[in-house]
């Protein structure tokens, strides 16, 4: 049997995360945006629809020569949502806000360069063989997750065998698994999977969310406590089923 997590209310605020590349520039910048050219050839499209923030720390640029590099980037439809490490007298309303302590998180992996390849006649046509499917990525942690301590996994899964401590938090790009007491944060689908579900062996949870909507312990009906659940969304809404 499966009830829905939270009351509708009159009006619902909801808090979002986003994940953003963050480009760090070297000087001169005309050499740098050669080689930001030959990354994106490699795939066309690579920063469409991806936010971006461009840290210019410890650049000595003055404010023309940022706006004006900016400027270069929207014309290789690379759009700053925010720039970082840049002094107050560096920015003003025709370029993007400062933006400040933004935590690390994986590495994104920025398109291969393509093999060069020859090619050549034959005569009889070979069978295509097709290679199977890849098997979704996902990690194991064998150990509690301890307060203060932030696991991130964007690539896929996260499963962990133990508990999530008061204080740390869970973050995965598919679904998160807690075999033991969540009491910490846990953050599923972060890259957009709406499909994604949040599993625990018992739910004390400060916060769960699921493709960036966000539900506190307040907003969590009492029943569900102490319970072994799963959590996920329909639309907009988060529901909860109990687990046998």
């Amino acid at each position: 049997m499966t009830d829905v997590l939270t009351q509708p209310r009159p009006i619902r605020l909801k808090g979002r995360s986003y994940l953003a590349l963050t480009l760090t520039p070297e000087l001169p910048f005309e050499d740098w945006l050669v080689r930001l050219d030959d990354l994106a050839s490699r795939s066309a499209g690579f920063f469409l629809r991806r936010p971006v923030v461009l840290d210019v720390t410890g650049l000595d640029i003055d404010r023309a020569e940022l706006r004006d590099f900016v400027g270069k980037l929207g014309a290789r439809q690379v759009r700053i949502m925010g720039i970082e490490g840049a002094s107050p007298a560096l920015l003003g309303s025709d370029l993007p806000p400062a933006m400040a302590d933004g935590r690390p998180t994986a590495d994104i992996e920025p398109p291969a360069a393509p093999e060069n390849t020859k090619t050549e006649v034959v005569e009889a046509v070979e069978p295509v063989l097709t290679s199977p499917p890849k098997a979704v990525p996902s990690m194991i942690v064998t150990q509690p997750v301890r307060s203060g301590q932030s696991l991130v996994f964007l690539e896929g899964d996260i499963t962990v065998i133990g508990s999530v401590a008061s204080g740390a938090e869970v973050v995965a790009g598919g679904s998160v698994h807690i075999y033991g007491t969540l009491r910490g944060r846990a953050m599923a689908g972060t890259m957009g999977n709406g499909e994604a579900r949040i599993f625990c062996r018992r739910l004390e949870a400060e916060l769960v969310a699921i493709d960036g909507y966000y539900k506190t312990a307040e907003d969590m009906e009492p029943e569900y406590r102490g319970k072994a659940v799963q959590i996920w969304l329909e639309g907009e809404t988060f529901k909860v089923g109990a687990l046998a």
